[in-house]
């Protein structure tokens, strides 16, 4: 436990770090706090402070600068959200993956750093299918998703159908099945072969298929915007061994969306300082993120990432803004 002019001088270290980037020193601290406390007294205050590990000394003769558990500290225990209102721009409604795009370019220009967002969970529904003849035995796949997502998928069958046949095809899963799960229609679908001519049956049996695969690959997990941002970050551009990690995690999507995939267990925003999520295992990033609804039901999450050393503050205004933007621009279309 630290007592209070230890985590007063904790507080104004590491707000002053984030401010400056540069390591804080005794009289540095001693102006910024604005207490009567000899430069002896501060030193042995920050001396103790690193003893726990919340504090370390870059070179020799430097100040301190906080470490990622300093900053957990900070952040759940003396962190004030005392900013003015943001301006952010309104998300229109929209394609979902129009809205999820323009929702990480937000996130990343109002933090200056990365903006990612989950898409939300795509349900294997569809609104509308249709076939059209390509050529011999080769046709094309429309899919109208609920959203009203187009997809289209190239058939192969062993057998060739005429366009009529294909109108016949798709009138029937139009009229039976139309806004049922693809996973029930190929239910449904069995059960009814008997009644159902041999040839359509086949093809409607394959388009189910294809139409289950374009619906839940129809878009990436992750939309990810901003990363070149953290060419302009001192932390990054002066280590390009930190750089060169960074875009490996941004390129290998899959940790990104179990990280996220966390957070949208729980309500409001989460933050996730350095390498503590094991997920981000870096230690010079922080990810702060917040989940997202439809309707009332949570389908996904979003965030910014950037250094350890942001203004978290200012980060978890935006990301908590940018959430409810996306909740009314999904819902309200």
């Amino acid at each position: 436990m630290l007592d209070d002019r230890a985590k007063l001088l904790l507080k104004a270290l590491v707000e002053r770090y984030i401010a400056d980037g540069q390591p804080v020193g005794s009289r540095t601290l001693s102006r910024a706090t604005g207490i009567e406390l000899s430069p002896a007294t501060i030193r042995n205050v920050m001396s103790d402070l690193e003893v726990l590990g919340l504090i370390a000394s870059p070179h020799t003769s430097a100040g301190r600068i906080p470490t990622a558990r300093g900053y957990r500290l900070f952040v759940d225990t003396m962190l004030t959200t005392e900013r003015g209102p943001l301006n952010a721009p309104s998300l229109a409604p929209d394609q979902p993956q129009k809205v999820i795009a323009n929702a990480a370019h937000l996130l990343s220009d109002l933090s200056h750093f990365v903006g990612v967002v989950i898409a939300p969970r795509r349900t294997s529904v569809f609104r509308h299918i249709e076939f059209l003849r390509l050529s011999e035995r080769r046709f094309l796949v429309i899919i109208v998703s609920p959203e009203g997502d187009v997809q289209n998928r190239v058939l192969f069958t062993e057998t060739d159908y005429t366009q009529s046949q294909l109108i016949e095809a798709s009138n029937y899963l139009n009229h039976h099945f139309a806004g049922m799960a693809i996973e029930q229609v190929r239910e449904k679908l069995l059960a009814e072969v008997e009644s159902l001519r041999s040839e359509i049956a086949v093809l409607m049996q394959t388009a189910v298929q294809v139409s289950s695969e374009a619906l839940t690959q129809a878009q990436d997990d992750v939309v990810i915007s901003g990363e070149r941002n953290l060419l302009s970050v001192s932390d990054f551009s002066s280590d390009m061994g930190n750089l060169r990690r960074a875009f490996d995690l941004f390129e290998q999507k899959a940790q990104l969306v179990r990280l996220l995939d966390i957070s949208a267990q729980a309500e409001g925003v989460r933050i996730y300082i350095g390498g503590e999520s094991q997920i981000v295992p870096m230690e010079e990033l922080s990810v702060v993120s917040a989940p997202y609804e439809v309707d009332g039901q949570v389908v996904g999450t979003l965030g910014v990432i950037g250094p350890t050393r942001m203004a978290y503050d200012r980060m978890i205004q935006i990301v908590d803004i940018t959430s409810k933007l996306v909740s009314n621009a999904l819902s309200h279309k």
